[in-house]
């Protein structure tokens, strides 16, 4: 009866409360894809060493034995001399004048290596000081390090910002729509009040008095729930395709679906906390019973 009332404020609570849900979803996702993409460049970053041509293929074992016995070390690969010769022209087959370069220079110039990869993207400048003090460096060509760092710390920084303004913005709707509510339940109560009246006459307790008002509010949040689950369901699936491809694979609609449940419950508990919060701040103050 009471959203019959006033519904056009009980419109405009709702959608605000869909602009609130929407923004701590967003939010939530934008994590999810954070991590997602995080993980995929430090997956990219690995640590070549390149030996002089003259040490032997025992002498380099010995070296990769000695890497992987290191805790930070997942895995340590060999590449001979040979092997590297095949990937490179694998590599350049299209490319005629360099596999011609290749054959004039007869013998093959490249060096064997330890292709290496560590736990944490961090742990890779440890490895580099640790080969520059180790008891093979003099057999060490060059370490070829493929530094993803500053694309990891500036994506860090640019999600560490929307977050921070998400949470800003958001916190602003959410004052917004417990204003919003509040007027709404603030009306409903005075339009109600000869019927509150009668019903503090005939004895009805506190809480059957004020029920009502804190259920609508409930209903309020469950209803701008079920607005926002329709609304990133359909989104996430058209975005899908699109972010795939720019976001090294990040499948959106994959991520909101396996974690339907808790999105779920985000929005479910975020709407509904707005609801109840705003029809209690409304009932204490122009409901006394």
């Amino acid at each position: 009866a009471n959203f019959s009332r006033n519904s056009w404020l009980a419109t405009a609570t709702v959608f605000i409360m869909v602009m609130v849900i929407s923004l701590v979803t967003s939010l939530y996702l934008l994590r999810g894809m954070t991590d997602f993409l995080i993980k995929e460049l430090e997956a990219k970053v690995d640590l070549s060493v390149y030996f002089q041509k003259d040490v032997s293929e025992r002498e380099i074992l010995n070296a990769k034995e000695e890497l992987s016995k290191l805790s930070e070390v997942k895995e340590v690969e060999y590449i001979s001399s040979e092997q590297a010769l095949e990937k490179f022209k694998e590599r350049h087959k299209d490319n005629p004048i360099i596999l011609e370069t290749l054959t004039e220079i007869g013998d093959n110039p490249l060096p064997a290596s330890l292709n290496i990869k560590v736990f944490e993207a961090p742990q890779y400048e440890n490895l580099v000081s640790y080969l520059q003090g180790s008891s093979f460096q003099n057999l060490i060509e060059k370490i070829d390090y493929q530094e993803q760092k500053p694309v990891i710390e500036r994506l860090y920084t640019i999600t560490s910002g929307l977050n921070t303004g998400g949470i800003i913005f958001s916190l602003i709707l959410a004052f917004l729509a417990v204003l919003v509510a509040f007027n709404t339940i603030r009306l409903a109560i005075y339009n109600s009040r000869d019927e509150i009246s009668v019903q503090r006459l005939v004895g009805a307790s506190n809480w059957f008095i004020r029920g009502p008002y804190i259920f609508q509010g409930a209903i309020s949040g469950f209803f701008a729930t079920l607005i926002c689950l329709l609304i990133f369901t359909i989104l996430s699936f058209i975005l899908s395709s699109k972010l795939e491809t720019f976001a090294l694979g990040f499948n959106l609609f994959g991520f909101y679906t396996h974690n339907l449940f808790l999105v779920f419950s985000i929005q479910l508990a975020t709407g509904i906390i707005l609801g109840v919060v705003s029809s209690i701040i409304a009932i204490r103050k122009y409901l006394q019973i």
